[in-house]
């Protein structure tokens, strides 16, 4: 139970605040009294408070004075002006997480004026619905404790697995942008099922159900999706010849070849920051 006992305060009641926040209360981690929240904007924090029962600040100094977990959940071009508020008041004693893409936990650290645990996480957006993919990664003073709550928070919108901070641009590729290239797909899917005449509410019906089914059969199984694919293809049959256009078209090329230029592309944008 590393999340017992803790308050944990968001810096930002943005979209994925929300999203989080609704998965700590939703899986039961911790009540409603054991959030706050900080944010600019006034309507959004009374949504928040009346939606989730959380406690609203209109200040950041009142969220990090009281949370022992601080989630910066806010873009990456707003924690520099973030971090030299709150460095001051923040103690080694908490936990300081970040979701900002593309910041280091070093760029983070370089505010500190004590050795306050900073975890880096990549989340990415079906968070919102609670099956996010999430990667987190410690930084300098950050110790197995400070993973455990980390891991906990973003487990409940979803997957979390700890990867080493040097593969978090890769993971940027994959499953950051990876909802996107999931949308491209289904698109051409949908389009390819509608050129032939089924109606467009099917048709997203279907390949929606279709990704989300073979998904969960490679997670729940633990099968390599070559085996699964050779489960549904008979010799001779109509997966094979499906499965040769997408051959003929370099599909496992393109998408490793948009794995690679999503990674390099966040690679570039921590040199910006």
């Amino acid at each position: 139970m590393p999340l017992k006992g803790q308050k944990i305060g968001f810096l930002g009641g943005g979209a994925m605040g929300e999203a989080l926040m609704t998965g700590l209360l939703r899986t039961g981690l911790v009540n409603p009294p054991a959030i706050c929240v900080s944010d600019v904007n006034s309507g959004r924090l009374e949504y928040l408070g009346k939606k989730l029962g959380v406690e609203t600040h209109p200040k950041n100094e009142a969220v990090v004075r009281k949370a022992d977990i601080i989630v910066m959940a806010v873009k990456p071009d707003a924690v520099a002006h973030l971090m030299k508020e709150i460095a001051p008041l923040l103690r080694p004693g908490q936990t300081l997480i970040s979701i900002a893409a593309g910041v280091t936990s070093a760029f983070i650290e370089s505010f500190l004026n004590s050795p306050v645990p900073v975890v880096r996480v990549m989340p990415n957006t079906p968070c919102l619905v609670g099956e996010g993919a999430s990667a987190v990664s410690a930084g300098k003073y950050a110790g197995r404790e400070n993973m455990e709550k980390a891991l906990a928070i973003f487990s409940a919108a979803g997957k979390a697995v700890e990867v080493p901070e040097r593969l978090l641009d890769c993971v940027t590729g994959l499953s950051g942008s990876g909802p996107a290239y999931m949308y491209v797909i289904l698109e051409g899917l949908i389009d390819g099922a509608v050129r032939l005449g089924l109606p467009r509410d099917q048709a997203r019906l279907l390949a929606a159900q279709t990704m989300l089914g073979a998904a969960k059969m490679v997670l729940e199984t633990g099968e390599h999706p070559a085996r699964l694919k050779d489960m549904v293809t008979t010799p001779g049959g109509t997966t094979i010849a499906g499965l040769f256009a997408l051959e003929e078209g370099a599909v496992r090329a393109l998408l490793m070849k948009a794995v690679e230029a999503a990674a390099e592309r966040s690679r570039q944008l921590s040199g910006l920051i």
